[in-house]
Parts: structure tokens; C-alpha cells; sequence
């Protein structure tokens, strides 16, 4: 009997040994009325699996299990889980079970569903964050010198925000050097920077979107002839839970999305882009988005004209839109690929596209741009960058300067915005706030529905 016991507790300390474990994750993807998607991450696991249960409703509890997970060239287990056929408007608590051992977490986790607002009752208040450029010091793979990485503080800043959900718009992680030149450098990148502790209770207590720039799909400032862009578009879209990704013939990581009155267009300006450098004017069909998608955002527009009831419409890209400075050759705003720009912006105003605003970053400063295009009609850009990434001082330079900044919104160090959709029908307006990085406020600007229309 007393062999018999030694060889259970030997056997139970050999299990307990060989147990996987978390890397990174929770993190909360796109939600819907009926459906939510949930990434994480592990490493050596035989079995993972997600227990969840309406708050409060055990008898509600369900299970969906991965098993045999599988293994990317950096040696994790990244993976997504889809939980389907969920109950509108509802609260759900869940866990995380690696081999058998539920994960432990100082925060509580949840997840929301969209409750069936529409033809009902109201559009629903609702805030976001938005913010790009999020370098993670790597000592072994960063350049000599003073840390690119300025802190990663600010997440936990924005992990308090209250926020309903964020959207990284480009540059949410660095690939190197030694990163872009190989698949598994690109995985081992994706990976690291995910298991930023830091991160780590902002990914889980609101639902995240993303779309990339340069430094997420190659090297800086890549263009369409990337050579690896098939392996960054696997790694992103296996990290990233939008609700999709590009269309079935043509590959990418646009999408769209709603969220109570608003839909938000995630834009691809990597995979088809022609290079900074090209002579527009002797390149006239010089594009970022290139033609696909660029009818693909019209298109999507113009679908929005049937749903009156929502009102604002945000285009999220990685690059600068209406802002008109260029002050090196290594710029990379729309100044530079003006035919698209304008061809964009001439659809908008001759089809009474209303609520537009552009959501913008990598420049490595942060300030609010707007454009008129009527009387009454303005466009607005709000540019955010960087979450922690060196800053540029931008109050010197002569983007401070540009006719389409608004004063008093130029920040130049590393921060976040915080941007609410509030009030009722016509009175509907974003107010926004930014953020640097210890949580300072910085400035406050309100934008009413009735300038955009």
C-alpha cells in the first residue's frame, strides 16, 4: 500500500511537471451581438480549454476546448477561440484551464455581448481608446544606444480607463532586424511582444481591433514587394481577432466593424502600397490602398447611406491622411499619394457622406487635423502616436505649422487618446482626450455630429 502511494504521488508530481503553460492572454477580440472571440497563448500544452457561463447563471456554463494546440516556429501555442451562439445584451465570467489547471489572474474575466439596440431604443454611449507605435525593449535584438522603448506604464494607465474597447492603429509591434529577414524571427517578434506583462489586464478587460503598418508587416517603410508578407499576414491575423480579415480573392487586414452607431473601416495600407518614392505626378495611379480596396471603402460607404442611424464613420490607416506637411523624404502621409487622397474625399462630398473621421498614427506625435469640404462639412483626422516608442517634438517642427492642425493638440511624447461618442440623435458628438504615458491629461476637444454632416 505504502509503494502503491509513493507511485500515485509520483505519478500525480510527473503530471503536474509536464502541465503547458500561459504565455500571453487573455486578450478580448471582436465582440458581437452573438459571438465573441478570446486569443491566447501557450506553450507545451495538450489541452486548453475555455469555461464560461452567463454572470450569475450557472446553469448557462459551456465549455470549448483546444486540443493538441498548435505550435508556431517561435515554439508557442497561439490560438483563438470563437465562442458562438451567445445570448444578446449579457455579462459573461469565464476561465482559462491549461491541462487541467485553471489560470489564476488578479483581475476578474469578462466579456460583454452587444445588446439589440436597433429599431429599439437609443444608440448606445460608448468610449474607445486609439493610439499606435508600441516599441517593446529586446536588449539582444535592439540597436546600440539609448532604448528605443520608452516604458510600457501606459498600458496599465489605459487598462483603467473604462474604456469599452482600443484599436491599434499600426506599429503595435517592431519587427527587427533579425526579426524580418526569417519566418520564425517574425513569429519569435509576434510572440515576445504579446507577454508583455503590462499588457497583460488591458488585453483582457476590453475588446481590441487592429490593423498594421510598416513595422508589424516588414521593414520600415515597406512596400507590396515584401517578401515575407504572407508569413506577417498569418502571424497578425492569428494574433489580432478582428471579425475578418481582407475578402476571400483578395488577401489583407481591412475589415469593418460596428459598434453601436458606428462603423469603423480598418484599412490595409502595407500589402498593396506603392513605394513612398514613386513620382506621383509621373505615377498618377500611385496608391497605398491600391484599386481593390479602395472600391472596397466606397463601396462600404456608400452601404452606410441605407442605415441613417448611424452616425459616425471611422477610417483607421496607418499613415497621416489631410495633414499636408512633408518634411523628409522618409514621410509617408497621403501628401505624397495626393491623387488618392483627393479621389477619396471628391466620393465623400459628392455622396453626401456624412460623420467621417480618419484615425491616423505613426508619425511619433499626436494631434487633431481637420479639412472642410462644404459650408457646413468638415473632415477630421485625429493622429495618435506613440504608445511607447520614441517621440519626436513636434511643437518645433513645421507639421506644427500645418493649416489644417487644430491649436493646442500637439503632444510630443509618448501618450494615448480616449475618444467617447456621446448624446442623443442630432446632439450626438466625440469628445476627445489625450493621455501621456503617467496619465497627465493633455487636452480636450469636442467634435458635434452637425460638423460633420
Amino acid at each position: 500500500m505504502r509503494n502503491l502511494l509513493l507511485l500515485v504521488v509520483a505519478l500525480t508530481h510527473a503530471s503536474l511537471s509536464l502541465a503547458g503553460s500561459l504565455v500571453s492572454g487573455p486578450m478580448l477580440g471582436y465582440r458581437a451581438h452573438r459571438e465573441t472571440a478570446i486569443v491566447l497563448e501557450t506553450k507545451d500544452a495538450r489541452e486548453v480549454r475555455l469555461e464560461y457561463q452567463i454572470q450569475g447563471r450557472p446553469e448557462t456554463a459551456r465549455v470549448e476546448t483546444h486540443l493538441a494546440p498548435w505550435v508556431s516556429p517561435a515554439g508557442t501555442q497561439p490560438q483563438k477561440f470563437v465562442l458562438p451562439l451567445l445570448e444578446m445584451g449579457q455579462t459573461y465570467t469565464y476561465s482559462v484551464v491549461v491541462d487541467g489547471q485553471t489560470q489564476p489572474f488578479s483581475y476578474p474575466l469578462v466579456f460583454k455581448t452587444d445588446d439589440l439596440w436597433e429599431w429599439r431604443k437609443p444608440a448606445p454611449d460608448f468610449s474607445f481608446l486609439f493610439g499606435t507605435c508600441a516599441y517593446i525593449n529586446d536588449p539582444a535584438y535592439d540597436r546600440p544606444g539609448a532604448p528605443y522603448g520608452k516604458g510600457t506604464e501606459i498600458f496599465r494607465h489605459m487598462a483603467e480607463s473604462g474604456a469599452d474597447f482600443q484599436i491599434w492603429g499600426g506599429d503595435n509591434t517592431y519587427l527587427r532586424e533579425a526579426d524580418y529577414s526569417s519566418a520564425s524571427g517574425i513569429w519569435y517578434r509576434y510572440s515576445h511582444d504579446r507577454a508583455t506583462p503590462d499588457l497583460q489586464k488591458l488585453l483582457a478587460v476590453m475588446n481590441h481591433y487592429a490593423t498594421w503598418d510598416d513595422h508589424d508587416y516588414g521593414d520600415d517603410n515597406s512596400n507590396q514587394a515584401y517578401p515575407f508578407k504572407d508569413i506577417t499576414l498569418k502571424a497578425f491575423t492569428t494574433y489580432w481577432a478582428n471579425p475578418s480579415f481582407g475578402m476571400p480573392d483578395h488577401p489583407g487586414v481591412y475589415g469593418r466593424f460596428l459598434w453601436s452607431d458606428a462603423y469603423f473601416f480598418l484599412m490595409d495600407d502595407r500589402s498593396y502600397r506603392d513605394d513612398t518614392l514613386m513620382d506621383q505626378d509621373n505615377n498618377p495611379r500611385k496608391t497605398v490602398w491600391g484599386d481593390r480596396q479602395l472600391i472596397w471603402l466606397k463601396q462600404s460607404l456608400l452601404n452606410t447611406k441605407a442605415k441613417p442611424g448611424y452616425k459616425f464613420k471611422f477610417i483607421v490607416t496607418g499613415g497621416q491622411v489631410i495633414q499636408s506637411a512633408v518634411n523628409t523624404a522618409r514621410s509617408e502621409t497621403h501628401e505624397l499619394y495626393r491623387r488618392e487622397r483627393e479621389e477619396l474625399i471628391d466620393f465623400i462630398k459628392a455622396n453626401g457622406i456624412t460623420g467621417v473621421v480618419f484615425l491616423t498614427g505613426d508619425v511619433h506625435h499626436t494631434a487633431l487635423y481637420r479639412r472642410q469640404l462644404t459650408d457646413t462639412q468638415w473632415i477630421y483626422e485625429l493622429t495618435s502616436s506613440p504608445f511607447s516608442s520614441g517621440s519626436w517634438d513636434a511643437a518645433t517642427s513645421e507639421k506644427a505649422q500645418d493649416p489644417s492642425v487644430v491649436a493646442g493638440t500637439i503632444v510630443g511624447t509618448q501618450n494615448y487618446c480616449k475618444i467617447s461618442v456621446t448624446g442623443a440623435n442630432e446632439t450626438r458628438a466625440l469628445v476627445i482626450r489625450c493621455y501621456d504615458k503617467t496619465n497627465a491629461f493633455q487636452w480636450e476637444q469636442t467634435v458635434p455630429f452637425s460638423a460633420l454632416r
